[in-house]
């Protein structure tokens, strides 16, 4: 970038973080691909300043949930026992890769993964129960694991410190909330995008004007997501944001224009096919509480 301010990658961040803030996640699985896809920004380049940009937006998030109480910090200190220490190894790693296409690659495998969590969250996401945070039996070494692969993911992508995290996260301790999930999410996102981003400031490839127009554009997006969201319907949202996240996926892994096309097709298929039996187990839930109740 020749400028300090590029006007397009502004619009571009400020679209992208509208998502984000309707959906609570996507954040590097969409900004880092975007700058890659449709602005030309090298794959070293784009992860690093996407992570520099993240580490000045998360705290935002992450102090809303901790004075609502949606914040297990045992969990929270596990986690970054793990992540931190791998996201700042995760850099040396995506250097490494810099001279190829690993990061590429890596990338959309990360993507890919998320898109895997998009659809466990959809058929799982709201089974949890009621507990409360404090009644989390916290399991120490798998969530050190979580964290440990979470972070490497995170310093050599920038993808996973929301997508692939809190999915592990629920699977872990299926009786946490959404809210406390993500509450716990974001504040161990805090440290780990910290670390991977001054990794990045030190041996990465940061770019300030890159930096500079991702914030000008994904601090009112964010913004404006957060505000309008409570009105959005959300399993709409996360469905088009899992088709955008395949697409970005597919194309990362240089799959041809064809092939994405019906790979897109079929993902949609399937997905209203889920739905469609997701709202028939309901309403067969729902005669039988009737039922019961008689």
């Amino acid at each position: 970038m020749g400028t300090l301010i590029d006007f397009p990658l502004i619009a571009g961040s400020f679209l992208v973080a509208i998502v984000v803030g309707l959906t609570g996640m996507g954040g590097g699985a969409l900004m880092t691909p975007m700058m890659m896809l449709f602005f030309n920004v090298p794959p070293l380049a784009a992860v690093s300043s996407d992570l520099v940009a993240s580490a000045v937006m998360k705290p935002v998030g992450s102090v809303v949930h901790l004075r609502q109480g949606t914040v297990n910090l045992r969990l929270v200190g596990w986690l970054c026992a793990g992540s931190v220490p791998a996201a700042f190894a995760g850099v040396f790693v995506a250097r490494a890769f810099a001279v190829g296409d690993g990061v590429k690659y890596a990338l959309g495998v990360a993507l890919l993964l998320a898109v895997a969590g998009l659809a466990a969250k959809f058929w799982f996401g709201d089974r949890g129960g009621s507990a409360s945070t404090h009644e989390i039996v916290v399991r120490p070494i798998p969530t050190l694991l979580v964290g440990t692969v979470g972070g490497l993911v995170v310093g050599i992508s920038s993808v996973g410190s929301g997508s692939l995290i809190i999915v592990a996260l629920l699977a872990l301790y299926p009786s946490l909330k959404a809210n406390q999930l993500v509450g716990t999410d974001l504040v161990q996102a805090v440290p780990l995008v910290a670390s991977a981003a001054l990794g990045h400031l030190l041996f990465g490839d940061f770019k300030l004007d890159l930096t500079v127009s991702l914030l000008i554009g994904s601090i009112p997006g964010v913004y404006l997501g957060a505000r309008i969201s409570s009105r959005a319907p959300g399993g709409l949202i996360r469905a088009l944001l899992a088709v955008v996240l395949l697409a970005s996926a597919l194309k990362l892994l240089n799959v041809g224009t064809s092939a994405m096309l019906w790979t897109l097709a079929a993902a949609v298929l399937v997905g209203l096919a889920g739905w469609r039996l997701r709202v028939v187990a309901r309403a067969s839930r729902g005669s039988r509480d009737l039922a019961r109740a008689r």
